[in-house]
């Protein structure tokens, strides 16, 4: 494909783009914002966003994704209450922290499982009912999202690094199916993945 072309793509795409779509990028960009400030808006904000983009990705036919935002939805919830509680002299009872060595071991089985299982259900509903899917790279967006989002309720360090392989990931996934503006956003994700956890790595040496 050709600069041109990718262009004619991206003008197409803009003027496609729904108002859905519009809603739920920049409730994301919002949501990512307060995460990197380590804002407990980033919750309510990012159900408006992952809600939203349950309807997006089935209509896509983008089913790791979809899997994906429904895991989001609920491990806002529990982000939320996670992030919400006080210790003994009223302040947050969870801080920003690195991963351990044995939280590794446990992430990277964690995104090695899911992988194997969106990338299985994926091959199978590509020659079934989904001709359009893209296992390797739904799959590998979704793990390390589902990855990433379980780490961000603990407050840890490395989910920026999951999100930014994420990001990386969903950049492309979603030009080729056509939601233009939700790749573009994803680029802006990105640039704020890199920053958070610029931001993150300070507020956990502070901790420390």
């Amino acid at each position: 494909m050709s600069v041109q072309e990718i262009l004619k793509q991206f003008m197409d795409g803009m003027k496609q783009t729904g108002w859905i779509e519009y809603i739920a990028v920049f409730a994301g960009i919002l949501s990512v914002w307060y995460s990197r400030k380590e804002n407990i808006m980033v919750y309510p904000v990012g159900l408006i966003n992952t809600i939203f983009y349950i309807y997006i990705s089935i209509k896509g036919q983008l089913y790791g994704e979809a899997s994906v935002n429904l895991y989001y939805t609920i491990m806002s919830v529990y982000g939320w209450l996670l992030w919400n509680k006080k210790n003994k002299q009223n302040k947050p009872a969870l801080h920003v922290t690195y991963s351990s060595r044995k939280d590794w071991t446990w992430q990277l089985l964690f995104f090695a499982g899911i992988y194997l299982a969106i990338f299985t259900a994926l091959t199978f509903l590509k020659k079934e009912f989904a001709p359009g899917a893209l296992p390797w790279a739904d799959g590998l967006a979704s793990a390390s999202a589902f990855t990433g989002m379980w780490l961000m309720t603990r407050k840890k360090v490395e989910s920026w690094i999951w999100w930014i392989i994420t990001n990386i990931a969903s950049i492309p996934l979603y030009f080729v199916k056509g939601y233009v503006f939700t790749s573009v956003y994803y680029i802006v994700l990105l640039i704020l993945a890199i920053a958070g956890l610029i931001e993150w790595r300070k507020r956990a040496q502070h901790e420390s």
